[in-house]
């Protein structure tokens, strides 16, 4: 795997990582753990969907409309629900044990959104949702990727600067600092193909600007990834 050289302002952690699902060829800046925020979203469904598959069930009409909620518009509720429906942490760990995630671990005392993971892992998420899967059938990873593709206007910010596609982003500020938790993580098509692309970062000002700094490190990395040094 290549090491992605990214210019990070003072102040401020960030992780970014890059994977083509053709060549399988990646690359990473930064291997630090970050809270999770509503990028676990992503996670939590799979999770449901991987102990449907295992009961040999579909989702009710229930799950699909929480599950709806969650990624299309980041509902928090509909997460909290379902978190509890595949057994909280616990459930989350081992569906993301399964799945590969080595680093990911759920978020303590029911706080999904404070589920710790690292870029890499989000790419290794991914490419479950986006490539063929030993894990979860073609059924599940389509209904997923459909939801990822199909989030509502105002949330289409991210990854998506580099081309269209399908994303779950999450954001939140600190209590103590005010600082804003911003991550973005999904497949996009630009000049050079799909990529797979999570970016992870902690400490800016607002949520704009972290919106900003995801958007403006998720060019600069695809760029760095097409003309390695």
């Amino acid at each position: 795997m290549a090491v992605l050289s990214m210019a990070v302002p003072e102040g401020v952690r960030l992780s970014v990582g890059v994977l083509d699902p053709g060549s399988g060829r990646s690359a990473v800046h930064g291997d630090g753990v970050h809270d999770a925020a509503s990028v676990v979203k992503v996670g939590i469904l799979a999770a449901l969907l991987l102990w449907a598959q295992d009961a040999g069930r579909a989702l009710t009409a229930a799950e699909r409309e929480r599950a709806a909620r969650m990624i299309r518009r980041s509902d928090n509720d509909s997460a909290t629900a379902l978190w509890h429906g595949i057994g909280g942490a616990a459930g989350l760990d081992a569906a993301h044990h399964r799945l590969g995630l080595t680093a990911t671990v759920g978020g303590a005392d029911g706080y999904w959104g404070l589920t710790r993971t690292t870029a890499l892992d989000q790419l290794t998420l991914l490419q479950h949702v986006f490539g063929p899967s030993p894990v979860l059938n073609a059924t599940s990873r389509a209904y997923l990727a459909g939801l990822m593709a199909s989030v509502v206007p105002e949330q289409r910010w991210g990854v998506s600067a580099v081309g269209p596609g399908a994303l779950k982003n999450g954001w939140f500020p600190r209590d103590a600092t005010g600082r804003w938790v911003v991550h973005s993580v999904g497949r996009v098509s630009g000049p050079d193909g799909d990529r797979l692309l999570a970016v992870l970062t902690e400490g800016t000002a607002s949520h704009a600007e972290g919106i900003a700094l995801v958007e403006s490190t998720a060019r600069a990395a695809v760029r760095a990834f097409a003309d390695p040094v």
